[in-house]
C-alpha cells in the first residue's frame, strides 16, 4: 500500500490515503472522475503490472450511498451487506438477472450506479454475489462489504 500511495502521489493526485491492505484509495482531485479512473488504472497496470477496474465516486457520492442505505433494516451483519459499484448505471435487464440468481433469504436493490445486496447466508456460496463480483454484469463493477463503503467515507471525510 505504501508503493500504491506513493505511484498516485507521483501522478499528480494529493491526500493519498489507502484502506487496510484491500487496494481501496482516497484521494483529492480535480480531474473528472473518468479522467481519474482511467488514470489510475493506467498507473497500476504500468507500474506495478496489474490489470484492474477502477470504478471512482466523488466523496459526496459516497455520502449519497450511505444516506441512502435501502437495506439498512434487514442487513444486521456490516460483513454479509455488500454495495456494488457500477461505472455506469445498471445495465436493462439487470435487476431480472439477479433475482434468477438470488436465493430466497437474499435482498438486492439495484439505484442508478449502485446495487446494495445483502447475503444472510454469507457470500461464499452465493450465486447472487458471484454474478456481483465477477466480470458478468454488462458494466464495470466493484464491490465493498459496508464495513469498508463506510469506512472509506469516514477515511474521505478527514
Amino acid at each position: 500500500m505504501p508503493r500504491l500511495r506513493e505511484l498516485l502521489a507521483a501522478a499528480g493526485f494529493e491526500d493519498v490515503a489507502t484502506y487496510l491492505q484491500s487496494g481501496n484509495v482516497v484521494l483529492s482531485s480535480r480531474r473528472k472522475a473518468e479522467d481519474v479512473a482511467a488514470t489510475v488504472r493506467r498507473e497500476l497496470e504500468a507500474d506495478l503490472g496489474l490489470d484492474v477496474d477502477v470504478v471512482v465516486r466523488s466523496r459526496a457520492q459516497l455520502a449519497a450511498v450511505v444516506k441512502r442505505n435501502p437495506l439498512g433494516k434487514v442487513a444486521t451483519d456490516p460483513k454479509r451487506y455488500q454495495v456494488s459499484f457500477l461505472a455506469a448505471r445498471a445495465p436493462a435487464g439487470l435487476a431480472a438477472r439477479l433475482e434468477e440468481v438470488a436465493a430466497e433469504t437474499e435482498r438486492f436493490v439495484v439505484g442508478g450506479r449502485e446495487v446494495y445486496a445483502w447475503h444472510p447466508a454469507g457470500v461464499a456460496r452465493s450465486k447472487l454475489w458471484a454474478l456481483l463480483a465477477g466480470r458478468d454484469l454488462g458494466v464495470v463493477a466493484t464491490s465493498r462489504n459496508w464495513t469498508t463503503v463506510t469506512s472509506l467515507l469516514e477515511l474521505a471525510q478527514g
